[in-house]
Parts: structure tokens; sequence; C-alpha cells
């Protein structure tokens, strides 16, 4: 509901943070094929928030009692539409730009209308072939009920000129769950090039082959379509009902969800658009997004990669720990602090392949939350099982938009023998955690793992996340505790070395920050640095513009929803705060406050969210071993430096770069992992 407190709209800010990522794929100093990397993380980011974010509005819209409230999210989500037009209008200029220079580089993306005779034979033994057999059209004329589309999937909506001057429309799903969306094609003649041709091209080289032999057709022309359902989840919290069966019902419900985006070709005709849009029976309140010929361009972070470094330029990780000594004793000697992916996330895998077959490990609990498909984390915790290791996981079935993979996991832990604990009701489960028993000397040792992300072996390659790896037998009798609540949360222990959401995150966080205020008030020094992926919590917001008020100086850094209103008189004159977009995506949470001088550093798997603060279970922690701290301190310090993919979140959001600020160029990611490349050589 609308707030008192000054707040910049979040679903806005969120558009914000996408144009963020639209402006990497503008940048002309990016490596090419990171440029369409970025296409598709642009166009996958906008379905997601119109299946999660939009929907919201426009429930809101649609049901709030009252003509003022229901004004102000009506007007929302008119901002919303307005601002996903223009923002579309720039992708489509962009993607023609990306695809002449891909051209440039002797890399080519052909229409169906380009293709020589050698190129088009191929294609067509191809689609008769591959494609053809895929292929299930079905008629949208009045007379005809739309089936049941996926939002998943792409779609044509096809016009069919027959004899007579008559007409008639179809549509067909193009078959990107079994086919390559990008499938390449025999190069020119004397050429050294890559050509590629998209599926959807190949169909319509061939569209009057789908319909040769059912009606007498002229012509034919296809027209793409998808469309984004709302994504909500009604999962009940009846406790004597399976929740496995209630997810996996609620899902299937989710196919049913009403539609609230359709994106389309804007060449369609308003004749076949308006069919469509009955059909689907699209209301008012329902969001249209014309564009190009290509839709589901996510696909295109799947893109072969070009070898040549200047086209696609990846660091190799870092070593971490070495593979021939016990990692036990090398945590006995000191903690290890792990960031991906600059280090190897191996570390992990690693650790938990080695309890799995350490004779004095006697248990391994963890948290998951969000798995690679082909995991190795899963892996070692079924081999545990294997070696008589008791294995608890606490598996979060409404991880978003991961849940079948989450239902799949559990399923086949389950089946090897590992204890699965479903969580808790009424509470998601986010905080990132293992415990492992070992027994030593006679009595149990704790070996614990705290972090800001997931146990993901492919999104460790691209997130920017923390981990650490700790003997501290305090926290690590804290963090089992953890898990004996997640088993049974009747049992609410105490905790005195970790900070556990929903118990005393917020109330920590408000005892933090206000120390700040007094101090400042005092005529101290005073300051909080932050950084993490969304601050949209009013309370936490008013605090900090309290804050702001008392001279304390603040440094914010987000990477995607601030709902917080930077650079205003009277408001946030003591806030900065900015945003870092670049090739590895900004994952982590480090909460930092001044305190008279003793800097106390938080690391956590929260955002400054309401969800994260209070709906969820979330684990924060403090940083006290003095060398992590240094180095902490040190990547965040080189962030804030960045003055080459920063961009200020002023008062408007507009997204203005840092690249005049004063001083060496610094493009923090690579002066990150120089950084931690030089510590690993003084090691």
């Amino acid at each position: 509901m609308p707030s008192d407190i000054p707040l910049f709209p979040k679903e806005l800010s969120w558009l914000s943070f996408n144009e963020r990522v639209l402006q990497e794929v503008e940048d002309e100093s990016v490596p090419i094929i990171e440029r369409v990397h970025f296409l598709g993380v642009f166009s996958n980011n906008l379905d997601e928030f119109f299946r999660v974010r939009v929907a919201d509005v426009r429930r809101l819209t649609a049901f709030t009692i009252g003509e003022e409230q229901k004004q102000h999210f009506s007007d929302l989500l008119g901002q919303i539409n307005s601002r996903v037009l223009q923002l579309q209008r720039r992708y489509s200029k962009a993607y023609a730009e990306v695809l002449s220079v891909l051209g440039k580089h002797n890399i080519h993306i052909v229409r169906e209308t380009h293709l020589n005779e050698q190129q088009r034979a191929f294609v067509e033994e191809y689609f008769h072939r591959e494609v053809l057999p895929e292929l299930e059209p079905f008629f949208i004329d009045e007379r005809n009920t739309m089936p049941l589309l996926n939002e998943k999937n792409i779609y044509f909506a096809i016009t069919l000129a027959l004899k007579g001057n008559l007409r008639r429309y179809a549509a067909m799903e193009i078959p990107t769950d079994t086919l390559s969306r990008f499938v390449e094609i025999p190069a020119r003649k004397g050429k050294r090039e890559k050509v590629y041709i998209v599926l959807d091209n190949i169909i319509r080289a061939c569209l009057m082959d789908v319909f040769r032999h059912v009606l007498p057709i002229l012509s034919a022309q296809a027209y793409m379509f998808k469309i984004s359902r709302d994504a909500e989840l009604e999962v009940s919290e009846e406790v004597t009902q399976n929740i496995v069966d209630r997810v996996e019902r609620s899902l299937k419900q989710r196919k049913y969800a009403d539609p609230v985006r359709l994106a389309y070709d804007a060449e369609m005709p308003k004749a076949l658009l308006g069919l469509v849009k009955k059909k689907l029976k699209m209301g008012r309140y329902d969001s249209y997004t014309p564009g190009g010929r290509y839709h589901n361009s996510k696909d295109l972070m799947g893109f072969a990669s070009d070898s040549r470094s200047h086209l696609y330029k990846r660091m190799a990780p870092l070593p971490t720990l070495p593979v021939n000594e016990s990692i036990f004793a090398q945590l006995r000697l000191s903690d290890q602090l792990f960031y991906y992916p600059y280090h190897d996330f191996r570390a992990i895998t690693n650790f938990l392949a080695s309890a799995a077959i350490d004779p004095k490990v006697r248990e391994i609990r963890i948290s998951l939350y969000r798995v690679a498909k082909n995991s190795r984390v899963v892996a070692a915790l079924i081999n545990a099982v294997r070696n008589n290791k008791k294995v608890i996981a606490v598996v979060e079935l409404r991880a978003s938009f991961d849940e079948m993979a989450n239902i799949h996991w559990s399923h086949e832990l389950r089946e090897a023998g590992v204890q699965v604990v479903y969580g808790i009701p009424g509470l998601k489960v986010h905080a990132k955690l293992i415990s492992v028993v070992r027994r030593e000397e006679g009595k149990n040792r704790f070996y614990t793992h705290l972090g800001t992300g997931n146990f993901n072996e492919n999104t460790a390659r691209v997130y920017c996340d923390f981990s650490l790896l700790t003997n501290n037998q305090s926290v690590g009798r804290e963090i089992y505790n953890v898990f004996e609540f997640m088993r049974s949360p009747d049992k609410q222990p105490v905790y005195r070395n970790i900070i556990v959401s929903p118990f005393n995150l917020r109330t920590s966080l408000e005892e933090a920050i206000e120390r700040e205020i007094e101090a400042a008030k005092e005529g101290r020094e005073a300051g909080l640095f932050f950084k993490c992926n969304s601050l949209v919590d009013s309370q936490v917001i008013e605090q900090l513009y309290r804050a702001s008020a008392a001279g304390v100086k603040i440094k914010l850094l987000i990477r995607g929803m601030c709902s917080l209103i930077c650079e205003t008189p009277g408001l946030s004159d003591n806030i900065q705060a900015i945003s870092l977009v670049d090739k590895y995506l900004e994952h982590a949470r480090v909460y930092i406050f001044h305190n008279g001088g003793e800097e106390i550093m938080w690391m956590s798997s929260a955002d400054l969210m309401k969800r994260n603060l209070d709906q969820r279970v979330e684990v924060t922690f403090p940083v006290t071993n003095l060398e992590h701290r240094k180095i902490i301190r040190q990547i965040m310090d080189l962030q804030w430096s960045d003055n080459q993919k920063a961009r200020i979140l002023d008062a408007t959001q507009s997204n203005t770069r840092l690249a005049n600020r004063e001083g060496k160029n610094c493009r923090a990611q690579d002066a990150i992992y120089s950084y931690l490349k030089h510590l690993g050589q003084e090691d």
C-alpha cells in the first residue's frame, strides 16, 4: 500500500536495474559475445518481472477496495508499461547493432530471406528431418478455442491466405524444448565465418509445407508471440497435508494462471492480434509489449561463445585449498574465506566430498535453495549416506522458478536415504548453511559453512558470493541449532554468535543503525556501508533517512531494487548510492558499521526486504577474523571506487555512469581479481 515515507516505487527501480543490463548491451567496449549474453539476461529478467512484480500490481489494481488506492496502483501499472515500452524500443535498436557487430567478426545470424542456394537446401533438409515432426499447429478462428499455452515457450500466430480470397488463422508452438534455438548452417563459399539461423526462421522458410497437404494455401505469414502468467503460488500452510503434494498441485495450477503480459511481433496484423488477445482473454489491466520478430531472447544467454578472447573473456578461477591435504586439518589451523567466481567453487564441493568419505565424520547437514542441474553437491550427500553418515538436507521447495527442480532433488535425496526436511510453514529457508559433525578425541567437533550464495556450481561461475568455512565451535553449535529449529520449529534456541531471521535480524539491524545515529548526534564520527541486492523495506529506509539527517555518512551498493530516494536535500543529504553491473552478477550481502572506530562487519544471506527480515530463515554472521575483514573491506572499497561500470542511483535512478570520477580508472571486478590473485601468490 502507499506509504507516508518517501519511497521510489520498487517496480520502477527494478526496471532501472534492467536498464543497467541494457546499457551493457549498448556499451561498445564490452566484448561482443558478452553483449549477446546481456541481451538474453535483459529478456529473461523482463519475463520474470512480469510474472512476479507486475502480476502483484495487477492483482492489487483489480482487487484493492477504495478508489484512491485503486487509482494509485492503476497509475503505477501505467508507469510500468510506459517504461517497458521505452526499454523495449532501445532493446530492439541494440539487438540490431549487436547483430551488425557480430557480422564484422564473421559471426552471422541470418534470416530465411538471406539464404543462398546451398544454405536453403540445408535448411529445408533440416526442417523436414528434425523440425516438421515436432510441429503441432492448431486453428484459432472464431469457432475454435485457444488451447492452454505454456508461458515458457514461444508461438507463431499464422495468417493463411486461401483460394477464393479466404483467410484462416492458426497458431503453433516453436519446439525450443526439443531443438536448439540456434542452428549452425554452411558458410558461404570461400568465407571463414560462422553462420547461424534461429529455429523460428527455419520454420518461416518452410511454413507452407506445414499446411500444404491440409488446405489450398496461396501464402502464409508467421508472427511470433509469447505470454507471461501470474507466477504466484497458492500453497496452503496445512501441516496435515504433504508439502510436496501442495507445491506440485500449486505448480499445476500456475499453468492455468491468468496471462499478465502479451509480447508480440509489432508487424502482426491488427485482426490477428485482436483475435489472439480475445482467445487469451486478456483484460484491461494486462500488459502488451510490441517488439521485433524474435521473442524469448533469453536463449541468447546460451549463444555459442567464441574462443577468441576479445569476443568473450572470462577469468580462470583462483585455486583455493590444496587437495592433497586434509581439509579438516587445514580448517583447524585457520578459517577460510572464499569469494566466487574469483575463487574456485570446488572448495565447497571438495569439502563435502571429503566429509562424505572421512571415517571420523558422523553427520552432514545442509540447506538447499537452488542447486545445479548435475549437482556435485547432491552427489556428495548421496555418497555420504553410502558411507553410513547421517545426512539431513533442508530443501526449500518454494524457491521461485526452481520448484520443480527442487522437488526432483528432494525425491532423489530421499530415495538415497537422506533425511529431507521441507522447511517451516510460513517461512522460506534462504540461509546458506552446512554443518559437518566430526568425532575427534572422543568428542564432536563442528566444521561449518556460512555464506551469501547458493550451493550451485553453475551460478557460482557468474555470481559474486562469499563463503566462510570455519572451525569456530561456538558458531558451529549455533548453526547446528538452526538446523534443529528447521527440523522442529517449536525449538527456538538463543543465538549469541549469529543473527537469525525472523527472530532478531530486524532488531539487531535497527540497534546497530541506532548506535550510529546516537554517535552522530554526539558529534562523533558515524558511518554505514551496506552492500545488498535490494533495499525496499520501508522501516529500514525510514531509519536510514533519520541516520542521514543526524549526520551519519552512508554508502550504499545496491545491485537491483532501491526504494530509498537518494541525493535529495533534506531527506538523504548524507546518503550516496551506486549500482554495479558487469560480467559477473553482484550477489553478496555485506553490512558494515563504523561503531566508534571499532568497525563491525556482517555478511548475510538476507537482503533488506520485508520478506528477508520477517518471513524467511536467514543467517547473518559477524566477520571476526582480522585478515578476512581486511580482504572484505578491500573488496568493498574497490567496488566503491569503480568508475567504469558503476552507475549513480540518484533521485530519479537515471543510471548516470561514474566514468568522470577523479582518480585513475577502476573496473572493480578486474581489480578484485588482480587483488585476490596477488594475495594467493603471497600465500
